[in-house]
């Protein structure tokens, strides 16, 4: 496994070097819209802490990941009025993590409606401004 790059995409978040449209925060955990997302309110959830994957974060870390996953899930859900959830993590190149910062995937779902393909389109700024509001509101509800 290869050290952690503070240069990737997710750590440039992280610092503010590039814009994000940002949903939740907690001391530990940093969750924003997907702008190629699979579902709408596609958000992903990462740790403030470097780490490329599961296999190099700390098991408090990655708790703190796993609850903030679980909160966007419930907002998600009334935000989207979505009937599941999808959550994903891929660790290292084999399966499939293409940003090396570790991070889950919170993909609302709706029966009947499948998931886009990973990376195809990115998304309408007006509509992910849209899918944010709608998010950050059900969080605060």
């Amino acid at each position: 496994m290869q050290a952690y790059d503070d240069q990737n995409l997710f750590a440039k978040i992280l610092r503010g070097e590039i814009p994000c449209f940002k949903v939740y925060e907690t001391a530990r955990t940093f969750a924003f819209l997907d702008i190629m997302p699979r579902s709408p309110g596609h958000t992903l959830v990462i740790p403030k802490a470097p780490a490329r994957g599961i296999l190099d974060i700390s098991a408090d870390d990655f708790a703190e990941v796993a609850r903030t996953a679980k909160t966007i899930a419930g907002a998600a859900v009334k935000a989207f009025d979505a009937e599941g959830i999808i959550v994903q993590q891929f660790s290292e190149a084999a399966s499939g993590q293409i940003v090396f910062h570790l991070h889950m995937h919170v993909m609302p779902m709706t029966s009947g409606v499948k998931l886009l393909p990973a990376q195809s389109r990115k998304e309408d700024v007006k509509v992910l401004e849209d899918h944010a509001t709608r998010l950050i509101a059900a969080l605060r509800a």
